[in-house]
């Protein structure tokens, strides 16, 4: 999963300008990002403060890292199965 360049308070304060009636333009271009980045935070995002956002992402790396370590295992299951089976 790739690195976000911009922290959880920054999401969380961009998502609450928008609810305070600030243009998504204008805090697209404040923040130089595309207004598409902005959908997909309000998307995702919405409706958390910048604590429940850092858990959010906490949880979703830690996910991502499980996932991974739970591939890479069973790979090595199956790698292991076949050499049994040949051997037999």
């Amino acid at each position: 999963m790739k690195k976000s360049k911009f922290t959880e308070s920054q999401i969380a304060g961009a998502l609450k300008e928008h609810e305070a009636g600030k243009s998504i333009l204008d805090i697209c271009r404040e923040l130089g990002i595309n207004k598409q980045t902005f959908y997909n935070w309000r998307k995702k995002y919405s409706g958390m403060d910048s604590e429940l956002l850092r858990k959010f992402k906490e949880l979703e790396r830690e996910n991502s890292e499980l996932k991974r370590m739970y591939a890479d295992l069973s790979l090595d299951h199956r790698i292991l199965k076949n050499v049994i089976e040949k051997k037999l």
